[in-house]
Order: C-alpha cells, then sequence, then structure tokens
C-alpha cells in the first residue's frame, strides 16, 4: 500500500509531461488529433453506490476499483493517520473469509492490485480474469459490509507496527521528511491539508479499536463510495452482479462535501533543514486550486513550460546556461480542496543555493510580467495530448482508465470532469496563463530547503489527552437496501474456468542492412511503438574500459543528434508527440520512441539521428556527467543503494563484469575521466545493424512500417570489424556465509540483504528456481513477507527474487526492517531461508498451488499494454527464445510437481550466503555480531572499512 497527496487526474494532467501518465485522450483536441475517448455508462443501487461501467473487451480482464471518499483531511484533531490505518486493516480477512485478502486473488492470477490513501480519499483496486469476477466483487462486498466481526486487537495492533514501518522506511530516505515540512508550512494548523496521510506515531499509538471501528462505521457506507467496472464486461451484466454483491450493504451517513479551501498565502516564508544528504535540494511551493477548477488544470501547463521539459525556461536557464543545478521540474499537485505548484531543485555541487533561488524568482517574474510563447503553449498542449492518447490503453491499475472515472465521480460530481479539463488545457491561451501566473504565482510563496547535515529525531507533538469518543452519524434514512439470493456464509464464489492466454501472432523480416525486425500487431490506439535491441551492449559491456560507459553513452543519444542540438532535439520530439530515449541494463541496451500514427515518419526520422548520427557535444558531455555524478552519489546516499552495490561488488568481485551498480550508472571517478572518444569508440563497437534487433508493437502491419523502416535506415551498415563480445566468467561460490555492515548513524530502520549467485536464465531449470524461489518471497503472501511484516510487524515488507542475466544471476532477499529488531529480523530471514534451501520446512501442496495458479492464470492480463508486450519480445530476443515461450513456460508452471519445486529450492546453499546490513552500527553491531553468522566486515557509510 502506498500513501500520498497526489490526485490522479492532476497527475494524469501534469506527469503526463513526463510521459509517464496511463489516463485518457478527449475529442475535445483539435481536428487532425486521433479522437479518443473514455466511453461510459452508470448507475446507482438503492443504497447509494454509484457504479460506472467501461466497456474495453481487448483483454479478457475486469478492472475492478472502488473509491471512499475519505481521506487524511477527514481525520479529527488526535487521529491524524487514521483513513491509512484503516487502508491496511481492510486487507486483513472479513466475517466471511477469515485469510488474507489477498489469498482468493492469487489463486485466480489477479494483476495490478493494490490499495492507496490520499489526502481526500482511499481507494482499492485489481484487474482480475472475466470469470474471476464473481469473487472479487464478493470479497469487495464483504469488506464494505461485513467487516467489523473480523476486526481485533490482535489485528489492529499487526497493521499498526506495518503501518508504523512504513513509516519508518519513508523517513529513513534522503529527502524524506519533506512533505511532512511542506504540508504543515503550507496549510494553517486547523487545515485539513496541515498533517501527513501517514500521520503521527503518537497518535497511531493511541488508536483503539473502538476508534477504527467507529472510523469504519462512518465512513464506508456504499453511499460515500464509487465502484468503476472497466474491460472486458457491459452495463447489464455490471447491474445484475453490483446489485448482488452490494445491493443488501446498508447505508451510512451522508457527507457534507467540505468547500475549497485553498489557503492561498500572502506572505513568503523559507525553512531549512538538515538531512544525511549529498546535496542540497530546494522546493518553493505556492498554494493554488485543485481538482475540479479550470485554473488547476491551466496550472499544468504553466509547469510544462516552466519546469516539464529539457526545454522548458528552468532547464535552459539552471541546467544550460548558469549550471547551477543537476535537475530542476515544476509541478501542479492537485487535491480535493486545493492544490500546490511547486518548483524542485538539486543544487549542483560547489554552487550558490542562493544564486540558484534567485535565478528561480527571475525565471517566475518573466513568465508572469510576459506570460509564455504560443509555441511554448502548443508545445506543452502536445505532449499533455500525447500522452493522454497513450494512457487510453491501461483500464486498471494504479492510474488507469478505472482511476480517472472513479476520480471525476468522487471528487467532481461527473464522472466525465476530464472532458471539461482537456477542453480547458486545449483553449487556453498564453494571455490567460499569464493572467493565472499573476494571480497565483506571484506572492505567497513558500521556500525549503534541504541541507547536507545531520538527520534530526523526528519530534512529534504527543498524543491528545482525554479524547471524546468518536461519534458515529446516524444512516442517512433516503436510502434502502435489496433482498439479494447471496448466501455468505457459502463463502468465496469458486472461480472454476479461466480466459486462455493470446499473445500476438509475432511477424519476421530482415532490411536490406542486416537489422532484423519483429512486429506484434496492436490495432486500435493509433500509436506504434519501436525498440531496436543491442546484445551485449550493456553494463558488462564496461569491462576493459570505464565504469559506467555503456549506460552513460545510451544516455547521451538523445542529448543532440543529427541536425538538432540538446534542447531542439527535445523540441521536436515533443512537437510530434514521440516519447523517445534509450537506456542500458546489465545485458543489453535498447533505443526506443513511441510514435504517434499521424506522425510515424518524421518520429523514424529523428529516431534514426539518434541511433546513427549521435553528435556528443563537448558541452552535453559536461553538462550530463555533472548530473550523472550527482545521481551516483545519491544513489550510494539510499540505504537500498549502496547496500545492493556492495552486495554485487562482493558476491561477483571486482573486476567481474556483473560487479557493477544494478543501476549501471558507474563510479564517480570513471565517470569524471569519461572523454568524446570514449563514448564515440563505444558506440561504433556496439551500436551497430548486425548486431541490432528491432521490435514494433502497436497499429502498422509489416506492409506499411518495413518501406518506411527501409529508406530511414538504407544509409546505416554494420563495420567490417567482427561484433564485439564480454566474456561472464563464472564465480564460485564462497565456503562460508560471511556479513557486511555498512555504517548509517541516526537511521531508524536497518535495510538487510541476503544474496548468492544462481544459474543464468538461459539454465534449463530457471522456471522451476523462480517459482521456488515465488513460495519462499516472490509474493505478498510467501513466508518472508507473511513472518516479517503481517506475524511480527518487524518490516513493511519483505521479498526475494532473481533477475534476468546471461550469466550467473544474484539472488537476493531483501527487508527494511525497524532498527531495534535488526538481528531478530535477520535471524528469521536466515531461518526462513535455511529451512527451506535444505527441505527442513520444504514447499506445501497449497503454495506450489498458489503460485502455479497465479503466475498462469495472470498471463491473459499480463499482456494488456503494447509495453508489457515490447517487455517478452525483448526476452524472446535475448534468451532465444521460441515465439510460443510465454504459452511454452505456462505448461511447464502448470506441470511442475513438490519434488522438482524442492529440488529447485535447494540452488539456495545457506552455507554461500552473503549478507549486507545498512544501519546505525551503534544499534546494531554487536546483536548482529552475536549471531555468528560467519566473518563480519563493517565498513563506515562511504565504504571504507572500519577498524
Amino acid at each position: 500500500m502506498r500513501f500520498g497527496n497526489k490526485t490522479l487526474l492532476s497527475a494524469a494532467l501534469g506527469l503526463a509531461l513526463l510521459g509517464t501518465s496511463p489516463y485518457l485522450v478527449s475529442s475535445a483536441y483539435a481536428a487532425g488529433a486521433p479522437a479518443v475517448d473514455i466511453a461510459y455508462q452508470e448507475f446507482t443501487l438503492p443504497n447509494g453506490l454509484r457504479v460506472i461501467v467501461h466497456t474495453d473487451r481487448k483483454a479478457p480482464i475486469v478492472a475492478v476499483n472502488i473509491w471512499y471518499h475519505v481521506g487524511s483531511k477527514d481525520e479529527p484533531l488526535g487521529r491524524s493517520g487514521f483513513a491509512h490505518l484503516f487502508e491496511h486493516l481492510m486487507f486483513q480477512g472479513s466475517e466471511n473469509h477469515k485469510g488474507e485478502f489477498f489469498e482468493p486473488f492469487e489463486l485466480v492470477g489477479a494483476t495490478d492490485q493494490n490499495g492507496t490513501t490520499n489526502s481526500d480519499r482511499t481507494n482499492y483496486f485489481q484487474n482480475v480474469p472475466t470469470t474471476a469476477l464473481d469473487m472479487a466483487l464478493f470479497m469487495e462486498s464483504d469488506r464494505m459490509g461485513h467487516l467489523l466481526g473480523a476486526i481485533d486487537q490482535a489485528g489492529l495492533d499487526e497493521q499498526r507496527g506495518v503501518v508504523q514501518n512504513e513509516k519508518r522506511q519513508g523517513e529513513n530516505q534522503p529527502y524524506g521528511r519533506v512533505f511532512d515540512h511542506l504540508l504543515k508550512a503550507s496549510y494553517p494548523k486547523g487545515h485539513p491539508y496541515h498533517h501527513s496521510v501517514i500521520g503521527s506515531m503518537n497518535d497511531l499509538n493511541a488508536a483503539t479499536l473502538d476508534d477504527v471501528k467507529a472510523w469504519f462505521k462512518s465512513w464506508y457506507g456504499p453511499n460515500n463510495a464509487v465502484l468503476v467496472l472497466a474491460g472486458d464486461i457491459d452495463l447489464a451484466t455490471a447491474k445484475e452482479k453490483a446489485t448482488r454483491y452490494f445491493g443488501d450493504i446498508p447505508a451510512s451517513a451522508s457527507v457534507a462535501k467540505m468547500p475549497t479551501m485553498i489557503a492561498k498565502r500572502t506572505q513568503s516564508t523559507r525553512e531549512t533543514i538538515t538531512d544525511k544528504v549529498p546535496q542540497t535540494r530546494i522546493y518553493r511551493a505556492w498554494n493554488v486550486p485543485g481538482v475540479g477548477d479550470a485554473t488547476g488544470d491551466q496550472l499544468q501547463i504553466l509547469a510544462q513550460v516552466l519546469g516539464g521539459s529539457k526545454s522548458s525556461r528552468l532547464d535552459k536557464r539552471l541546467l544550460f546556461q548558469d549550471k547551477l543545478v543537476d535537475n530542476v521540474a515544476a509541478f501542479a499537485w492537485g487535491s480535493e480542496l486545493g492544490g500546490l505548484f511547486i518548483v524542485q531543485a538539486d543544487v549542483k555541487a560547489g554552487a550558490d543555493a542562493a544564486k540558484v533561488e534567485a535565478a528561480i524568482s527571475e525565471e517566475m517574474a518573466r513568465l508572469i510580467k510576459d506570460g509564455p510563447t504560443d509555441t511554448e503553449v502548443v508545445q506543452a498542449k502536445t505532449v499533455i495530448k500525447s500522452g493522454f492518447i497513450r494512457g487510453v490503453e491501461r483500464i486498471g491499475g494504479f492510474g488507469g482508465k478505472a482511476d480517472v472515472l472513479a476520480e471525476c465521480a468522487v471528487f467532481t460530481g461527473k464522472a466525465d470532469c476530464f472532458r471539461e479539463s482537456l477542453a480547458v488545457i486545449e483553449k487556453t491561451s498564453a494571455k490567460t496563463l499569464q493572467s493565472v501566473a499573476g494571480k497565483w504565482l506571484s506572492s505567497g510563496d513558500h521556500t525549503l530547503s534541504i541541507v547536507p547535515g545531520e538527520r534530526p529525531p523526528v519530534v512529534e507533538e504527543p498524543a491528545v489527552a482525554n479524547l471524546a469518543p468518536s461519534v458515529i452519524p446516524k444512516a442517512d434514512p433516503k436510502f434502502r437496501t435489496v433482498t439479494t439470493d447471496l448466501d455468505r456464509k457459502a463463502g468465496v464464489p469458486k472461480t472454476t474456468s479461466f480466459p486462455d492466454l493470446k499473445f500476438p501472432a509475432l511477424q519476421r523480416a530482415t532490411l536490406s542492412n542486416g537489422t532484423r525486425v519483429i512486429l506484434a500487431e496492436r490495432p486500435g490506439l493509433p500509436v506504434v511503438q519501436f525498440s531496436m535491441a543491442f546484445q551485449g551492449a550493456g553494463f558488462a559491456s564496461d569491462q576493459g574500459r570505464k565504469a559506467g560507459i555503456a549506460n552513460f553513452t545510451m544516455g547521451m543519444l538523445d542529448e543532440g543528434a543529427g541536425q538538432y542540438d540538446a534542447l531542439s532535439f527535445g523540441d521536436r520530439a515533443e512537437s510530434l508527440g514521440a516519447n523517445i530515449g534509450a537506456s542500458a541494463d546489465l545485458d543489453g541496451s535498447s533505443v526506443f520512441v513511441s510514435a504517434l500514427k499521424e506522425n510515424l515518419e518524421p518520429s523514424l526520422a529523428l529516431y534514426s539521428d539518434m541511433i546513427l548520427r549521435p553528435r556528443f557535444d563537448q558541452a552535453e558531455i559536461d553538462r550530463v556527467r555533472a548530473s550523472w555524478i550527482a545521481s551516483i552519489k545519491q544513489e550510494k546516499a539510499r540505504p537500498a543503494g549502496i547496500g545492493g552495490r556492495t552486495l554485487r561488488q562482493t558476491i561477483y568481485g571486482v573486476g567481474h563484469p556483473y560487479a557493477v551498480a544494478s543501476s549501471g550508472l558507474g563510479e564517480e571517478d570513471s565517470i569524471a575521466s569519461l572523454t568524446k572518444d570514449d563514448m564515440m569508440a563505444w558506440h561504433r563497437d556496439w551500436i551497430r545493424p548486425d548486431n541490432a534487433t528491432l521490435l514494433v508493437v502497436g497499429d502498422t502491419t509489416l506492409k506499411e512500417v518495413l518501406p518506411k523502416l527501409e529508406s530511414t535506415f538504407a544509409d546505416w551498415k554494420a563495420p567490417s570489424g567482427a561484433k564485439p563480445t564480454v566474456a561472464v566468467t563464472p564465480v564460485a561460490l564462497p565456503k562460508q556465509k560471511r556479513v557486511i555492515l555498512i555504517d548509517q548513524p541516526g537511521a531508524v530502520q536497518a535495510n538487510i540483504l541476503i544474496g548468492q549467485l544462481v544459474p543464468s536464465s538461459r539454465d534449463a531449470n530457471a522456471t522451476q528456481f523462480e517459482i521456488a524461489n515465488s513460495i519462499l518471497g516472490g509474493e505478498f503472501s510467501s513466508r518472508l513477507n507473511m513472518n516479517l511484516r503481517e506475524n511480527k510487524h518487524w518490516a513493511y515488507g519483505s521479498y526475494s527474487g532473481v533477475g534476468g542475466a546471461q550469466g550467473q544471476r544474484l539472488w537476493t532477499a531483501s527487508a527494511a526492517v525497524q532498527i531495534d529488531k535488526t538481528a531478530e529480523s535477520l535471524q528469521e530471514m536466515m531461518r526462513e531461508v535455511s529451512e527451506y534451501a535444505t527441505g527442513k520446512a520444504p514447499a506445501k501442496p497449497e503454495e506450489l498451488a498458489k503460485i502455479q495458479a497465479s503466475e498462469v492464470r495472470g498471463l491473459p492480463g499480463s499482456f494488456e499494454t503494447a509495453n508489457a508486450v515490447l517487455g517478452a519480445l525483448g526476452g524472446i530476443v535475448r534468451y532465444d527464445r521460441p515465439d510460443d515461450y510465454q504459452a511454452k513456460r505456462a505448461a511447464l508452471i502448470t506441470g511442475l510437481n513438490l519434488d522438482q519445486v524442492n529440488a529447485a529450492a535447494k540452488t539456495i546453499q545457506p552455507d554461500a550466503l552473503t549478507v549486507v546490513v545498512v544501519g546505525d552500527l551503534s544499534k546494531i553491531r554487536d546483536k548482529v555480531a552475536a549471531l555468528n553468522i560467519g566473518p563480519l566486515t563493517v565498513l563506515d557509510n562511504t565504504g571504507k572499512p572500519v577498524k
């Protein structure tokens, strides 16, 4: 479960600018743009439950998304954190299902399942196979109408502990306490947004069983909820099933909607705090209108113009011109009662933070005085439009179409409020935006600076003494229940049939220059996605060169190519509505573009420039280098970052091609020494047509796209020399366990990592091991998480996993645990791993059946998006898998027996494990040492040995 304050429509309108928002597009856009919309129908049950239905038959799944109109803003004095705590309690059992809420969903292969709380609402969502819809609706309705009898003191104590570890986990990260400070400064005491969603430890400790039951009775009635069913469903089916499962649940009180409370400020204020951070970060925030207000929508455009892209005003000024920051961004954060407009900047090491603040002020003043240009406004709108077109593909999950419909219905009363927002954006002029900026961004800002230093302990106000008992308002008499034939005592409905996997057929061709092409047609959405994969051109290819060169070089491809410098390249991509970039991973790299069908040819032209003609301008190398080194420092400041780096270097050994950070960022000194010649040589050796496979997914055909590809890449020829290779030598397992402690003074949690090398993804038993791992730590209800989170509540989560690799893979088990339970948690993790691997606690039939069901039955819903299909194609290419690999893997998993899984579990050798623990040595060293796991090495927070 996550917590936060950002609402989803504002994220759609704002974060679409970053290419990450999967929402919608309306016909409100101008002629020439594809007209894509979310069609829906709706009805309301007699008990007040509003049901919205969206039909999308592209996959045999239904998104079940329910929003309750209650969040942290509704918490009275002394009960902060209740909304989020109750979200956790809703994942416990209900009166007619005694186990964990996730269990029936794992058995049917549910995907995208979670729950979240923010300031204004609590939501629960999952995608299920169409045949499992009855199960999902039973489970959601049972916790809506039949939860109280299942809540007891033990359950409250368990989830309170989990939430408190979630809070510690956030506070233990660099900059992890920012929003506590921002909210308190931005909103006066007594304002519903003054406190954070997760609340205070003291209030959580003071929560009683009667308090949480009263909270449920007050807020969790059907008349305070919206249910969205999206996907393989129609209105008649939705009516019948919603009535059957929810119709007999009594309504609660009708809750009056809070009035808008923007709390616009008139004075500038500032605060400086210290934290264990590698560089100063500046936040500057203004109180502004939020969701449902046209001004909030217009502020999304201003955020894009100011700091939403490479060529935005703040990027041009602070990154390219003054070179004072490593990153800068602006975003409009919309909530129900109001919003925040925020500028965020990471000050470059050695730069003057005061100059950064002055430059931000100057750019804000210029925007207010002159307004944005027409060109800036048009480009911002194009970015938003293209983000929505891509987003309409997803039906469910966090931020899918179901969420957009639910948010509109809950916050504005109109499920189609997104159409109004998009229309506002389309018709807004530069002059209007200038007026909006002048009204809302000219005064009343708060500046928060986080500077390197100590991380002081969190000081909270004491719990409120003598709180009056919660008063439960009377149910609204205008609502009534309906009698249904549902027998809840019969338990959760059984799903007996499941849809088949329908992976798209693959079509193949080869360009005249030797580049292989694989196409999966996805008609409907007017988008075509391309990913050119280069085998071997990954982090491992750094071997014999400078650490980080592969990732850095790929990162430079969109920093200027062909006739375009870095800024004009970004402008050209945005004007086409194209998402374009490049990346590397352990064993390969890829260059990708997501192109609107209407702009396919010019997008391909820009794409080929990036691959064939990167400029590697020295000024851009120097600029990116500085930000890159700052990213390395940021990674090392995060407990999981320094822990992961240390684990990989220790297990693979210095000099091994896999002994690199999982990020592939490299090291500060190697990145500092990279030259243009280094990058050009790496690019020449690895980025070549005879080492390339172009994966294409989207609204096109081989007949249509091949001529375009031939003409686009006609001049690209393979060099005469042989393709390079990477020698990934096998590594012997250590002969004994070993422990490394890394000091993180003042940490309130410890990060535990346990690792061992296992065979390659190409190994004949790779799938068997992956299933064996899932039983141990691959699912929410797997052994590690149930022990440390649900039973002990020492951690927010504990999992294990193994990535993909051509050579030996790194298997890890991990947990971030409360600091006073570090040794106990490590002991439990080692026991769980050892007993499972040695056969003392072998896999049980029900555990294997659950994982088989989750893996196989989830496949039909796993390829809903083009990106998911691209990912599967990438695996087929990298590991020489057959086109029907997904079906064959499903058949293999279905046929596995306990003997095979338990044999695969023995791949883990308890005596060869390496343990890394990152935490405050003064609190953990002696207890961990007393466990006598193996030889102990102690490092300081820079990675240097401590004597």
